[in-house]
């Protein structure tokens, strides 16, 4: 086993050690909204503090990109691609799945080294099941080399995928992409923990994969998982910018060809949906802010421009007629 994979490995234990403990009591379990849909747990962060430590006295001078803590980058590399090493963790991968005691997640680690990442590992601590690869060296499972599986035609496969459950205004576009796989594969299903799906595409459980909103810690490991089990991972445009570009397909060779051509008159679109949508959010939100904005900066009622009641005009008109009628007594005496 590579170095590199080596401490990858132990710290993905680590963090697993502390999944197992805290799925014994979740009624316990203290989760906060990150956004819609989208939940952290202490268990998130626990773990992720744990990988960090192992990682960083190794390799003090290596870059992260966490899901939770983000990137903190070393050396002059601003982009993460552009690091010369950089770990890219995802503590706690189906979250969600976790807080409902639904066992499908894992711990995500991979190495980019240069744009190109050269190690990954994906582990499954409820299973026991430690998915492991190097650039060049193959894939493995719990030490035994796996591979994606032959089925060659869409209609003899099982697909895998996700919600987009943080984009909502991709959902219209995203059932139609359901649909016209659901059409045509042997079946469809959305475990709801993206790294434990490629690492199943490469073990040859899934025939492929497609999903939509991704971040980099989601697919990192399991996409060299895919390649080095001999299978295939792309952007909806068949090309290598996946980790970045929020859009992945994944699966055998002639699987996620067919997939690609599947999808991809859809995914364009499920974005033009999403972008008209999130236009009109903006215009919506831009026009609530000048009313505010108006309704603030109008004056009350019995008030002037200037907000002065002591200069309001009727008011200065009122204070004589007061006077005059306290002086009417005296003078009919």
């Amino acid at each position: 086993m590579h170095p590199m994979l080596n401490i990858a490995v132990r710290a993905a234990r680590q963090a697993g050690r502390i999944i197992n403990r805290a799925s014994l009591d979740l009624d316990t379990l203290a989760v906060a909204r990150k956004q819609r849909n989208d939940f952290v747990t202490e268990v998130d962060r626990a773990s992720e503090e744990a990988i960090i430590e192992v990682l960083r006295t190794a390799y003090p001078n290596h870059s992260i990109l966490a899901e939770e803590s983000g990137h903190d980058p070393k050396g002059a590399a601003g982009h993460p691609r552009e690091a010369e090493h950089i770990w890219i963790i995802d503590p706690l991968d189906g979250t969600t799945n976790f807080i409902h005691g639904f066992p499908q997640y894992a711990v995500s680690i991979a190495l980019m080294q240069k744009g190109v990442v050269t190690q990954a590992v994906v582990y499954d601590p409820s299973r026991d099941e430690l998915f492991t690869a190097s650039r060049g060296r193959g894939a493995y499972l719990n030490g035994r080399r796996i591979r994606v599986s032959k089925r060659i035609r869409i209609e003899e496969s099982l697909i895998g995928t996700g919600f987009p459950f943080r984009k909502l205004d991709m959902l219209d576009g995203y059932l139609a992409m359901m649909r016209v796989v659901m059409e045509r594969a042997a079946g469809l299903r959305r475990p709801g923990a993206a790294a434990l799906d490629l690492a199943y595409v490469a073990a040859g459980r899934l025939d492929g994969f497609f999903e939509l909103g991704l971040a980099p810690w989601d697919a990192a490991a399991g996409s060299l998982l895919i390649t080095e089990a001999g299978g295939m991972v792309g952007n909806f445009g068949a090309d290598g910018d996946y980790l970045f570009s929020e859009q992945i397909v994944a699966g055998t060779p002639k699987v996620f060809s067919g997939l690609i051509a599947l999808l991809q008159r859809h995914v364009v679109a499920a974005e033009a949906a999403a972008a008209s949508a999130a236009a009109r959010s903006s215009a919506a939100a831009a026009s609530a802010a000048a009313r505010s904005s108006a309704a603030a900066k109008a004056p009350s009622a019995g008030e002037t421009s200037n907000g002065d009641a002591r200069r309001d005009p009727t008011r200065r008109a009122i204070r004589p007629i007061k006077k005059r009628v306290a002086a009417e007594p005296d003078a009919a005496a």
